[in-house]
């Protein structure tokens, strides 16, 4: 019918995902159809397109859309302290251990951190920690790196300045101590030195070189097909310090038989630390 969206094209589905992995470097392969068939009709609809067909011929003549639909395949949702239990367990169980680990550095990787959010919030959870416990000099040693594949949400991270809507479950101490006030909120210098951003795609780049003492990977798993997941989960192994921690989104869990490399330290909030 005409002016209806047809998604049930699977020879047009697959010709448009081989066209957009061949020309933007998007591996479209390792991601849930679902996902994808979900993400692309939204461009579809803003466009005004029927047909996965005429879409790759809009993608043919409009280079704009094709930032537009690589922002939304990569759409990035969330917040500061997204998930606070998670964030307590950490301040809990984790940051302590790491902050007591006789080592000359630690190192940790936020990665799919969209706009900066997570690796800002680890931040002040070392930051605080530290403070706490007259270990402020630690610090010195301490990296954080975010990576996300999104130009966009990197640009924003690099500024660490963020809407009142981010702070929705900051804890009020934690916003006063580590934001400048304002709108948008600035994040304190004693943060920002704390973390640097680059541009990784997991499915290409891989993980950064190691070792990394944690890795937080969360709510990023759930969108790749299992094959993929388990890659990552080897390749993190591989790049966690003997003892490193890793954490996941609540909904994401350990497969295949890189369980056996990790015992689960908080299993609720998915921690896991690599024995």
């Amino acid at each position: 019918m005409s002016g209806v969206l047809s998604t049930d094209d699977a020879e047009g589905f697959a010709a448009l995902t081989a066209k957009i992995s061949g020309e933007s470097g998007f591996g479209c392969d390792s991601y849930k159809e679902r996902c994808l068939r979900r993400r692309i009709a939204v461009r579809m609809r803003a466009r005004g397109v029927h047909t996965f067909a005429d879409y790759a011929s809009l993608l043919d003549t409009d280079a704009r859309e094709y930032e537009r639909l690589l922002d939304a395949l990569t759409i990035n949702v969330t917040k500061l302290f997204r998930n606070p239990e998670t964030y307590e367990a950490m301040a809990r169980v984790v940051i302590p251990a790491l902050l007591a680990l006789p080592v000359p550095e630690l190192r940790v990787w936020s990665a799919g951190c969209s706009s900066g959010e997570e690796p800002y919030s680890l931040a002040a959870l070392f930051h605080r920690e530290a403070e706490r416990t007259g270990q402020l000099d630690r610090l010195a040693q301490l990296s954080i790196l975010g990576s996300d594949i999104d130009r966009a949400s990197l640009e924003a991270a690099e500024r660490g300045a963020f809407a009142s809507a981010a702070f929705a479950d900051t804890p009020p101490d934690l916003r006063e101590r580590y934001f400048e006030p304002g709108e948008p909120a600035q994040v304190v210098p004693a943060l920002r030195r704390l973390v640097a951003f680059e541009r990784r795609d997991l499915l290409r780049d891989g993980t950064p070189p190691g070792p990394f003492h944690l890795i937080v990977c969360r709510n990023v798993l759930i969108y790749f097909d299992r094959l993929t997941q388990e890659r990552l989960f080897r390749e993190f192994g591989a790049a966690l310090a003997p003892a490193g921690f890793l954490v996941l989104g609540k909904v994401e869990t350990l497969l295949g038989e890189s369980r056996a490399g990790f015992a689960a330290v908080e299993p609720r909030e998915r921690i896991f630390r690599r024995l």
